[in-house]
């Protein structure tokens, strides 16, 4: 029989990482003069939409323009801004509670876990390697490891097989409309958590289940994929 397969998302779903995004795209506004524009609480659903987004916010705020303007500015920062993330990725990052003890409850159980995540793979490996729980994860697949990135099918795909399941019988944990669109794409069920800052309003994205602590997860996945 085929392994069932579980795949996370990793920002706002494993791990909530807003804090340190919100400070990496912070300090690259300080370099620029601007001081800190983006509020940590207030603007932690920004940072689950990646650093391209949280720039973007910043230099909106400043009145930098719109269009191209804008992205020219979120061109130039964006290396600046993985170079700061990189340089302290887990000062204030933690992982939501339950989840590792869900996770290896479903590895218990024989399912395969892994992770589909628009990080960059490197920063990925780096973040799960120093939170303790890469080695819980049979695949990672990243942002640039393919040539294409959620909510195109193929990294879900890849880190299905990678993991060793079969797409058929698995099921995506996420937390936003990517993670909706990409399964979707894929024709596979998710579940959505509501303990992000959007909370409950990702019922409105209609998936298959939502999830509102990881003590529940393992018969949300039962009811899905079996």
């Amino acid at each position: 029989m085929s392994k069932r397969t579980v795949i996370f998302d990793l920002d706002g779903t494993l791990a909530d990482t807003s804090g340190d995004l919100i400070a990496a795209a912070n300090a690259c506004f300080r370099v620029l003069g601007h001081g800190d524009l983006l509020d940590p609480v207030a603007d932690a659903a920004t940072a689950f939409r990646g650093g391209r987004a949280m720039l973007r916010l910043g230099f909106t705020r400043l009145g930098a323009g719109k269009g191209v303007e804008v992205e020219a500015e979120v061109d130039r920062e964006f290396p600046n801004l993985l170079a700061a993330y990189e340089a302290d990725i887990d000062r204030h990052t933690v992982l939501y509670p339950g989840c590792v003890a869900a996770v290896e409850r479903l590895r218990g159980a024989g399912y395969a876990v892994g992770i589909c995540t628009n990080k960059p793979e490197g920063l990925a490996e780096t973040l799960m390697t120093r939170l303790g729980v890469r080695d819980l994860f049979a695949s990672l697949v990243g942002a640039d490891t393919l040539p294409t990135r959620k909510p195109d099918p193929a990294p879900y795909v890849a880190a299905v097989e990678r993991a060793g399941g079969v797409v058929s019988r698995s099921v995506l944990i996420g937390d936003t409309e990517t993670d909706r669109n990409t399964s979707r794409a894929v024709g596979v069920p998710s579940v959505l958590v509501t303990f992000g800052p959007d909370g409950r309003g990702v019922e409105a994205l209609a998936p298959e289940a939502l999830l509102d602590h990881y003590d529940d997860l393992d018969w949300v996945v039962r009811g899905l994929i079996g």
